[in-house]
């Protein structure tokens, strides 16, 4: 079955995505929950004139978002978490508090938008994580995480 995704989803596209999913899947979750509409012949033809007029903000956002990833990329982030004498962290560092430094920093995030490849973070040390720009730009940064 052939949806057209109307918001981003992990794992199955971005918005306004064309993709292939199984008939429960559309028919039971995606559909009825407005992420996706079903690809008929006359949305798929919508759809492409959508994207045609799209196509040059589009681009101005890929640029923006490119600026940003290249800002991002020359930086030094420090996220802080408590600890205690065996050097483990209270709790775990997330997504959220990445995110806070990153705009910290002048450069915003959506904290979904940041996926840290070693979750959960229970020491202190150097990790690394992925953040999606864009659809087109994604940024690997290293982080630190030290004690308070």
């Amino acid at each position: 079955m052939e949806v057209i995704l109307k918001q981003d989803i992990d794992k199955l596209g971005y918005k306004d995505d064309l993709v292939v999913v199984k008939e429960g899947f559309g028919r039971n979750f995606l559909i009825p929950t407005g992420k996706a509409v079903l690809a008929t012949a006359s949305v798929k033809k919508m759809h492409e004139e959508t994207i045609r007029q799209r196509a040059k903000r589009i681009e101005k956002e890929k640029e923006s978002a490119q600026k940003s990833a290249d800002k991002l990329k020359g930086m030094s982030i420090k996220v802080g978490a408590k600890v205690g004498e065996s050097g483990k962290i209270f709790g775990s560092v997330n997504s959220i508090q990445l995110a806070e430094e990153i705009a910290k920093l002048g450069i915003t995030v959506d904290r979904k938008r940041v996926k840290i490849k070693d979750e959960p973070i229970k020491e202190v040390g150097t990790y690394e994580a992925e953040v999606v720009f864009h659809r087109d730009v994604v940024e690997t940064i290293s982080f630190e995480v030290v004690g308070e």
